[in-house]
């Protein structure tokens, strides 16, 4: 494979979707009823994909092992992203954090099996997010950093660069 692709790694809950409040917190949507896109992600992956970026969606979806969610629902929201997106994969862990796997963020598995399959330059590509687990796990695997919106409960991470509406991810990263 063509060690020279260009991606980028998106997070899905904030990022690819709203969140909603539920359970104390803002969390992924429970199911398609509450599925709402951010403003302009659909546009600004596309304009991303027709440049030759790679798309993935890394996601780390803990309510399944947890009980909140049906690993259906969960299926059901990446069905659509597949539909309406030009992702080349969703990755997800659906570990919670005690499990200490490598797939989830901030650990950088889902972006290095990226890699693997489809010869991705991680050092050419960009992981955006709005957690610091999604900053660590993009830097970890060698990727520029993008974290998108400020993150909650006063949480600091540095990243490569930080933006405040999706559209900018186009001046970043083009």
């Amino acid at each position: 494979m063509d060690a020279q692709i260009k991606a980028v790694f998106l997070d899905r809950d904030g990022v690819i979707n709203q969140t909603v409040f539920w359970r104390g917190a803002q969390r992924a949507p429970r199911d398609l009823s509450e599925w709402a896109w951010i403003d302009g992600v659909q546009d600004t992956v596309r304009a991303l994909s027709a440049r030759g970026y790679l798309l993935f969606v890394c996601t780390n979806q803990p309510d399944v092992v947890r009980g909140w969610q049906t690993r259906e629902q969960v299926d059901a929201f990446h069905a659509l992203i597949a539909r309406e997106l030009p992702v080349a994969r969703v990755y997800a862990c659906f570990h919670d954090n005690a499990a200490g796997c490598a797939c989830r963020k901030p650990q950088p598995g889902m972006l290095l099996q990226a890699q693997r399959e489809y010869g991705v330059d991680l050092a050419s590509s960009f992981m955006v997010g709005d957690r610091a687990s999604d900053v660590e796990a993009g830097r970890a695997a060698g990727c520029r950093t993008v974290l998108y919106r400020p993150l909650p409960n006063g949480e600091r991470v540095q990243a490569d660069h930080e933006i405040s509406a999706l559209h900018e991810l186009l001046t970043v990263i083009l």
